[in-house]
């Protein structure tokens, strides 16, 4: 490494403290400035932290956008979600045609490298792709050739932005061709919103009384799990340890979900408010925000309204000109890693680690972020505060289920003719979702992501709340034509390459229920198949550490219980006690050597 670039490495860290602790904003400014994190940086690093090599290099390799080797000057990277498949696989074939390489590759001269990634967040305009951090929307083969063409005359995508999207998308900021798709607007999320209002009625309140508010409007974490807010609240405040923290996990990497995206360009004021309230109940003076690298193209944005709130005396020392209430958010980019929604996963990536989940107990909120008392929640309940301080904890609960109250943003895309963000009261049955979103005709429904549920026509009558269809927001709906076991393969596939490979019932199980599912979808499927497939989905589950093991398997065991003709009519019926099925095609292996030969080989079978 050149004395320049050693130069380089050294002022990142200094500009980040030398802090090991925030390992994961050096080697992103380390990759950004040199193009990768090259085993020298790597050992530059550390030295300059006080760590160990291997610390670096443990971060570097986990996370999928960064890298030790160079890469183009334009990073292409192509949504590999099943949405985007579903709406434009033939982009691929047209990026790599007009680049000249295959996915993974980079051209000779170092312009462009064109790779796979995980769900971006924009299955309500796919297909989608990041361009560096850029995101662009709507692709198709033609633009395609425009896109390559303005960027070999100029390598900047910005230039590729020719309109903005609606709202902030448009903010000088920001200026995104991203558009919110906004189609429904509920009292809680998209309601009226008083800047600082909700944040002085907190304030003028004990922080108890502050907890006990929002404990009495049965506010439930928005992000599936739904535990309540309230009680989360009161165990980190309860909690021994002199520092505590507010965490947002605003990595949603959930395939299917783009609520944040939405939240963060419009909602940031009530979502900073949010977490500002939280800090004041239990008695943090310190918040992060952990934003995924997807939607690297807000941060500056957001960072601007955390700056402009701090000058307004809303965030920073004597919050609101009140003594002793310090509070105050920073922003950590994330490098892409879906189990870094996990909050212990989250908090490993905070510390400047691996994103590896933590074993529990002991849960975040009485050891969490740097061994200290924590408060995880997600954006959309951060969101729910101010509305809930502002106008009254009945006010809240008086919307919604028995066991769900308040409203809950889905974020609907693939067969319907108005994909985007709704907010609907809790208790809203699927059926009414279909028909609100022009897609009556579904064949399946997953709820949740791949990790909730695949529902067909007869379940369409459950409500979505808690107890009967419980989401984070994902609403993914597939149409006649779709088959839903192929899609339970891509979701599997999605697992096995975002886990973090740390337990062996998901590492190694996700996989051989993958090969399984292939090898029904090839016809080769036998009726045991099923009772292997239940078993094995139900071992991984059990036997796995963190929320992306004990989840994995929903894709075969959701499809098996709704779905269970599409196996049967796949599988081929016993004849007999034992089946015994080929386990390769010899026609195939032979297929190469018949072709040097020029003949056919003769196979003799029953």
């Amino acid at each position: 490494m050149s004395n320049t670039n050693k130069s380089t490495v050294k002022q990142i860290c200094v500009r980040h403290g030398k802090d090991r602790t925030r390992m994961m904003d050096i080697v992103r400014d380390v990759q950004s400035a040199l193009g990768c994190v090259s085993s020298e940086a790597m050992d530059a690093i550390a030295q300059a932290c006080g760590t160990h090599r291997v610390e670096v290099e443990s971060v570097v390799s986990f996370y999928s956008f960064l890298g030790t080797k160079p890469k183009g000057k334009v990073v292409i990277r192509l949504c590999h979600g099943v949405i985007d498949r579903m709406h434009g696989s033939e982009t691929v074939a047209a990026f790599e045609k007009e680049l000249g390489i295959r996915m993974g590759e980079t051209t000779p001269d170092g312009l462009f490298s064109l790779e796979w990634t995980a769900c971006i967040g924009m299955c309500d305009q796919a297909p989608a792709a990041l361009i560096n951090d850029q995101a662009v929307t709507y692709l198709s083969t033609d633009k395609v050739k425009r896109i390559v063409e303005m960027l070999r005359a100029d390598p900047d995508p910005k230039r590729l932005v020719r309109t903005y999207g609606d709202g902030n998308n448009a903010h000088e900021l920001v200026h995104s061709m991203v558009h919110n798709n906004i189609r429904r607007r509920g009292a809680v999320i998209f309601g009226a919103y008083e800047r600082g209002s909700a944040l002085r009625k907190a304030l003028a309140m004990t922080p108890q009384e502050v907890i006990r508010a929002v404990k009495t409007a049965s506010l439930r974490g928005r992000g599936g799990a739904g535990f309540p807010t309230g009680m989360k609240w009161d165990f980190t405040r309860a909690a021994q340890g002199e520092q505590r923290y507010v965490l947002c996990n605003a990595d949603e990497g959930e395939p299917g979900t783009f609520k944040d995206r939405v939240l963060l360009t419009e909602c940031a004021e009530q979502l900073i408010e949010g977490m500002t309230i939280a800090g004041y109940a239990i008695g943090a003076a310190e918040g992060i925000l952990y934003l995924r690298a997807e939607y690297a193209y807000l941060k500056a944005f957001v960072e601007a309204v955390v700056a402009q709130r701090r000058k307004d005396g809303l965030l920073g020392a004597s919050v609101c000109g009140k003594a002793g209430v310090i509070f105050d958010i920073r922003v950590q980019m994330g490098a892409g890693a879906y189990v870094c929604g996990e909050e212990t996963a989250l908090i490993s990536s905070c510390e400047g680690l691996r994103g590896d989940p933590k074993t529990r107990p002991p849960f975040p909120a009485s050891k969490g972020y740097l061994g200290c008392p924590t408060a995880v929640n997600n954006v959309e309940t951060f969101c729910c505060v101010p509305p809930i301080l502002e106008h009254g904890p009945g006010w809240f609960a008086q919307m919604g289920s028995s066991g769900s109250k308040g409203t809950k943003l889905l974020t609907v895309s693939g067969d319907c003719s108005m994909p985007g963000v709704y907010e609907v009261d809790f208790g809203i049955t699927l059926r009414d979702v279909l028909k609100m979103v022009g897609s009556e005709n579904a064949k399946a429904v997953q709820v949740g992501g791949p990790s909730g549920q695949m529902v067909g026509p007869e379940k369409f009558d459950r409500k979505v709340c808690y107890d009967h269809l419980a989401t984070g927001g994902s609403v993914m709906v597939f149409g006649p034509e779709r088959d839903v076991l192929a899609i339970a393969a891509q979701f599997l596939e999605f697992f096995m390459d975002e886990g973090c490979g740390y337990c062996t019932p998901c590492r190694v199980g996700n996989v051989l229920l993958k090969e399984r599912l292939d090898r029904i979808l090839a016809g080769q499927g036998a009726p045991t198949d099923m009772a292997y497939l239940q078993e094995l989905g139900e071992v991984v589950k059990m036997g796995s550490r963190c929320g992306l093991g004990q989840t994995s398997p929903n894709p075969v065991l959701t499809t098996l219980a709704s779905f269970r003709g599409e196996y049967e009519r796949r599988c081929q019926p016993a004849h007999s006690r034992h089946v015994f099925l080929p386990g390769f095609d010899i026609r195939k292996a032979l297929a190469d050597s018949e072709s040097i030969a020029g003949r056919h080989s003769v196979v003799y079978s029953e």
